[in-house]
């Protein structure tokens, strides 16, 4: 096994490089426009195509987090992580049919412009500021410090912040040509991340089956996972018992069984498809069955995806429990780069260009997002409301590397505590604190009329107070076990936590009485409501096709594994 990058592995990594920039280079001069323009530099207004659309979703949402995070909840956890992929798919097919007519209709550009047609200017301005902390301090950071981390390992473990800054240039690169080319290099770099991705899979099963004795077949090795690691095969964890270890609590703490599906799953997963800018960004500027289109073909791919970011920590977990993995370092979050390293060469060259795809790729959008919020929706509102167009754009592009700088600062020496946290469970965490009341007001302004912007207030600063509440005070207030939960004690937090997933549950079923019971007391209907015109929910055959084909591998899935 070379753990570090051969001559080919870098020629193949090179090619990437230069196609990606190259094609990159060649869409942007294609279109001058997006140096002036807002609505193109932010949106590629009109001009994605349902394919670049749903690769966008994908290169975007597909990163460290999911390489790096997933991959090491899958050495851990097992297949029950496979729940925010497969549930995703869902959560796209009612963005698509429900959510984007909403958005498309109302000519929706950013979420803090939602918030103010829908509400007032006061939801708008806390939710900028929200979305721009977190897209900053908590996204943005743990992609580019999980990303880091991960090439690192394969060069060597000498080359840190060099990877690091390497990374934040690429993706400043990219963002700076605005979201066309954004949009259309992700065609390109989710294409890469999927060949790559299955690639490593492949692979990794292969040595599986080759160390077990059976032969370097993946779908023998394949059958030594469910042989050796049956307990990591799984959907629905049990809840933990007076018997249980405490590697099965904190398991549990993760990824809370049956009560996730009632709880937080679905918030995660609406919220993040459906009420995102990093995300409804990419659709926001196509017609409305082209953004359907786009939508439900990532949907599709989602359901691919546990396959190419999870199925390879389950393999490092066989690979190490049997003293095949000595090169394991890190923890969890080291199961991929781990596995890497038994990558041919060439492969592993393929492998780390598709791992570099889907981090440069969501930085790209990320940072993008941060710039479009805080240009339309703080600077032009509240600093310069004269600001022409090539002003506009100027100030979004400054505010990329602005962003990128304090990522860069704050992943230098992981100041936020990443790597204890394990990436995907930080992610998880903190997004969670907004989530609750973030979706509550969403899912209440599109679809009930009667909701005012004083609730709206109420409801987001109460779903994050909660939110924090529930995660961070209720044991230590009101005990361990009460009526309404269950808290465990985490052996990496030495402390008594209720799941992070059934706190956002909470925060969001609190929540939600409380702003009825204030929008209750003004107007039947409030003049801000948006209205439903007839038909504008339906759907055509072919979409409906999509919808029914997603639903029933969906199905084949949880009844296979649960």
């Amino acid at each position: 096994m070379n753990k570090y990058l051969s001559i080919a592995d870098v020629a193949v990594f090179l090619i990437y490089l230069i196609v990606v920039g190259s094609y990159g280079y060649w869409i942007y001069t294609r279109k001058k426009k997006a140096v002036t323009d807002t609505k193109d530099f932010f949106l590629a207004e009109g001009s994605l195509t349902w394919w670049a659309i749903g690769a966008s979703l994908i290169a975007s949402n597909i990163s460290a987090e999911q390489f790096i995070g997933m991959s090491g909840n899958g050495f851990f956890v097992g297949i029950a992580v496979a729940a925010y992929e497969w549930l995703a798919a869902i959560a796209l097919i009612i963005i698509a049919v429900w959510f984007i007519p909403i958005y498309l209709k109302n000519k929706i550009y950013t979420m803090p412009q939602f918030l103010k047609m829908r509400y007032n200017e006061t939801v708008a301005l806390i939710m900028a500021i929200f979305w721009l902390f977190l897209y900053v301090f908590v996204n943005l950071t743990s992609i580019l410090y999980l990303g880091a981390i991960a090439i690192n390992g394969l060069l060597g473990g000498e080359y840190l912040h060099t990877v690091m800054i390497a990374l934040a240039i690429a993706a400043i690169l990219i963002t700076l040509g605005g979201m066309k080319v954004i949009g259309y290099t992700d065609v390109i770099q989710v294409a890469v991340l999927i060949i790559g991705g299955l690639a490593t899979t492949y692979m990794a099963l292969s040595i599986v089956g080759e160390k077990f004795g059976v032969g370097a077949d993946a779908i023998a090795g394949f059958k030594v996972l469910l042989k050796d690691a049956p307990e990591h095969f799984h959907m629905i964890l049990d809840k933990p018992t007076a018997a249980s270890s405490q590697e099965d609590v904190n398991k549990y703490l993760i990824l809370p069984g049956i009560l996730m599906y009632i709880a937080g799953q679905w918030i995660v997963n609406l919220n993040y498809w459906g009420c995102n800018q990093y995300i409804t960004q990419r659709a926001l500027g196509a017609d409305l069955q082209t953004a359907r289109t786009g939508i439900l073909f990532a949907g599709m791919l989602k359901l691919m995806m546990p396959v190419i970011v999870m199925l390879p920590g389950i393999a490092a977990y066989v690979l190490y429990k049997n003293g095949h993995l000595p090169q394991l370092v890190g923890g969890m979050d080291g199961a991929y780069s781990a596995v890497l390293g038994f990558l041919p060469s060439g492969l592993k060259g393929l492998s780390v260009a598709a791992l570099t795809a889907a981090i440069v790729a969501s930085l790209a959008g990320k940072a993008n997002s941060i710039s479009t919020i805080f240009t339309l929706d703080i600077y032009k509102k509240y600093m310069n409301k004269e600001a022409d167009e090539a002003k506009m754009v100027w100030t979004g592009r400054m505010v990329v590397l602005f962003a990128m700088i304090i990522a860069i600062l704050f992943t230098w020496n992981d100041l936020l505590g990443i790597g204890s946290a394990g990436g995907f469970t930080f992610i998880q965490k903190y997004t969670g604190y907004i989530s609750p009341g973030v979706f509550a007001v969403f899912i209440l302004g599109m679809f009930w009329k009667r909701t005012t912007g004083a609730a709206a207030v109420v409801g987001i600063l109460l779903g994050f107070a909660l939110s924090v509440f529930f995660n961070e005070f209720a044991p230590l207030l009101f005990g361990n076990e009460t009526w309404l939960y269950t808290a465990y004690y985490n052996s990496d937090a030495k402390a008594y936590q209720i799941p992070f997933l059934i706190c956002m549950g909470f925060a969001f079923f609190f929540t939600v009485p409380v702003m009825v019971a204030m929008s209750l007391t003004g107007p039947k209907i409030n003049p801000k409501a948006f209205d439903h015109e007839p038909g504008m929910f339906k759907v055509k055959p072919t979409t409906l096709v999509q919808i029914v084909v997603t639903l029933l591998i969906l199905m084949a899935l949880y009844v296979k594994f649960w």
